[in-house]
């Protein structure tokens, strides 16, 4: 079938991007689905760091490739036998689980074996790619490639939920969500009377403060040198929000320290704002060459963790569901997140208001 999607051919184009146009908006063909896999039509994309980390250099993947790995969308064929049906509202993930390697038996600690060689080669789980354009192969993103109005992906990236979960909150679900709440919930499990301080007020960072405004008496406090998301954080009901140096000036120090910028100076001032005893929890991805300067000694002396939690160390059949109850229970506002919708056609333009951090989640809506 045709489909219209983005794809990225070139690595490394210059800012702005609303001029260099890296991600070309062109007529695809996607194959039918394999055995074990499914054919949904897209209803929501996010746009997230980790698909302008592409876009950039930051995280090299084969192109051509058709990007996006936040999305939500309804299941219109399925390939083989298959648990789900033709109608069912899916949230895609980036990361498939096989359920049976040494990472997916870890609980949500490692990634996926298999699920993570498939995601480098930017093909389907099982090797396939459904993708071209012209007769020549386009790469799949992490799996999904939802940046487009239909994606064939695997059953192992999907989690089916209710019709009553709107499209923009299920693609919340697939990243922001199980990356910043799931570092709160798996990784750094705050105990009331501690104190949770996030490091970077993005998408991811921002899941993170609600998810632990969800927590009954634990202090929730937001850092981030950007004046504007530290007001949004306090709109969101944060209890305290500073920047970085004001936080460091005031001696903060926090159990539970998530950080979610994904840049040595923001992991620095994460450990620097952990309490003895505490935990660091960092989910933003640095580039592959950075470093950072730290003493290890308290570690040693104070008995704090630094942990990395790859997508929020969820494990997304688990996780979406206590997300989703929370959010019907009204503990979680995941529509707040959303700083604006667009078309397709903006993505461009929308990617340097990403890289701006102009932007919290901005939703691609597919009619």
């Amino acid at each position: 079938m045709k489909i219209r999607g983005a794809v990225l051919d070139h690595i490394g184009l210059p800012r702005p991007y609303a001029t260099s146009a890296p991600l070309t908006i062109a007529d695809l063909d996607l194959a039918p689905p394999g055995e074990n896999e499914l054919l949904v039509r897209v209803e929501a994309a996010g746009l997230c760091h980790s698909d302008l980390s592409v876009i950039d250099g930051n995280r090299v993947r084969p192109v051509p490739m058709l990007l996006g790995h936040e999305a939500a969308g309804v299941v219109e064929r399925v390939g083989g036998e298959t648990d789900l049906t033709v109608g069912q509202r899916v949230v895609l993930t980036f990361l498939p689980r096989c359920g049976q390697c040494a990472g997916c038996a870890t609980d949500g600690l490692a990634p996926c074996v298999p699920g993570s060689a498939a995601n480098g080669a930017g093909t389907l789980m099982d090797g396939d790619i459904r993708l071209s354009r012209e007769g020549e192969p386009v790469m799949h993103h992490l799996g999904v490639s939802g940046f487009a109005d239909h994606a064939v992906v695997d059953r192992r990236s999907v989690v089916p939920v209710d019709a009553d979960v709107p499209p923009v909150l299920a693609s919340l679900l697939g990243c922001a969500v199980l990356t910043g709440g799931g570092a709160v919930l798996n990784a750094g499990r705050p105990r009331p009377g501690q104190t949770v301080a996030v490091v970077g007020l993005g998408g991811v960072g921002m899941a993170a403060v609600l998810t632990a405004l969800a927590h009954d008496d634990v202090h929730v406090v937001g850092i981030d040198p950007l004046g504007d998301k530290l007001e949004r954080a306090r709109a969101l009901g944060i209890h305290d929000a500073c920047t970085p140096e004001e936080a460091t000036d005031r001696g903060l120090k926090a159990a539970v320290v998530i950080e979610a910028v994904g840049h040595p100076a923001a992991l620095e001032t994460a450990i620097g704002l952990t309490a003895p005893g505490g935990r660091t929890i960092t989910v933003g991805l640095p580039r592959p060459d950075a470093r950072i300067t730290l003493s290890p000694l308290g570690f040693v002396a104070e008995g704090r963790s630094l942990i990395g939690s790859y997508l929020g160390s969820s494990v997304p059949a688990r996780d979406i569901p206590r997300f989703v109850q929370m959010w019907r229970d009204g503990r979680l506002a995941v529509e707040s997140l959303v700083s604006s919708t667009i078309g397709l056609d903006q993505i461009n333009a929308a990617m340097d208001e990403l890289a701006d951090g102009n932007a919290v989640r901005q939703i691609i809506e597919f009619g």
